[in-house]
């Protein structure tokens, strides 16, 4: 399914004079109004058992500002969808502790809106030269992380320094998963996390071998 059918962002903006960030929540907004409408008749041509991505917009305030996205989630649950939130966050991003505690933020801000099962990926793997230098930030300890953050700032941050490894630390959000495109068990074990917050499969029938037991010893 393409929204585009539905509403063009390249419309909005031309017509309503609309920078690229107000005409993509003027867009969703309008996705919104169309959920028992345009979304539910083209969710109606999948089957029960389809698995189905939404490609979603990555600016931040479409999870923050707006309840959009976390609508849009409703909808699909009353529709009985399995729903999970796979949030990306570049690889190249991560040069150092302060980028990563942002990431983490935008990460967690988009986590208490949607209050879904969370999925947080390091994508663009394949791109990174030194990954020697990513490795302390896949699964930090918070005390190395504090360490890094007060080095890097002022003193007078050291109690918001504190506050935020702590926040991060609670809501388990220290641990992402590199995925290289280049490798497929690194794609198959990144769909193994999210078929198991979906729970995907675990209702289908268990397929059992038939067999003589004749030829058992």
């Amino acid at each position: 399914m393409d929204i585009r059918e539905l509403i063009s962002l390249d419309d909005v903006m031309e017509e309503l004079g609309l920078g690229p960030n107000g005409g993509l929540v003027y867009c969703m907004e309008h996705l919104e109004d169309n959920l028992d409408d345009w979304l539910t008749e083209e969710l109606d041509n999948y089957l029960d058992d389809d698995y189905l991505v939404f490609d979603c917009p990555g600016q931040i305030e479409l999870y923050s500002h707006v309840p959009v996205l976390k609508n849009f989630v409703e909808h699909l649950k009353r529709k009985n969808f399995s729903v999970c939130a796979v949030y990306l966050l570049d690889s190249q991003f991560m040069t150092d502790v302060t980028k990563f505690i942002s990431g983490c933020m935008a990460c967690l801000s988009a986590m208490v809106q949607l209050e879904l099962p969370h999925v947080n990926i390091l994508s663009k793997m394949d791109l990174v030269t030194k990954k020697k230098d990513l490795e302390d930030f896949l699964d930090p300890e918070p005390t190395f992380l504090l360490s890094e953050l007060n080095q890097r700032m002022g003193p007078q941050y050291a109690k918001l320094n504190k506050a935020l490894i702590e926040l991060v630390n609670n809501y388990s959000m220290v641990s992402f998963i590199p995925l290289d495109l280049r490798k497929e068990k690194s794609i198959q074990y990144v769909l193994a996390q999210i078929d198991n917050c979906i729970q995907y499969g675990e209702d289908a029938d268990v397929k059992v071998k038939d067999f003589d037991p004749e030829d058992d010893e």
